[in-house]
């Protein structure tokens, strides 16, 4: 995935499925580096991770 998608998804109001190593995540946000992004895994777990876009797929 790419920072533009990233931004995309984060502003889109539709429930956009994305994963990271085979595990659902939602995308917290795009870091100002434009490289990584911080997620969490979707569920009652709030543990939040930087984790670089480009692992980042849509499911």
């Amino acid at each position: 995935m790419d920072a533009i998608r990233v931004k995309q998804i984060l502003s889109s109001s539709a429930d956009i499925q994305v994963q990271y190593n085979g595990a659902s995540v939602w995308i917290n946000g795009l870091n100002e580096d434009g490289k990584t992004a911080t997620v969490h895994l979707r569920g009652p777990l709030e543990e939040r991770s930087t984790v670089e876009i480009s692992e980042l797929t849509e499911a």
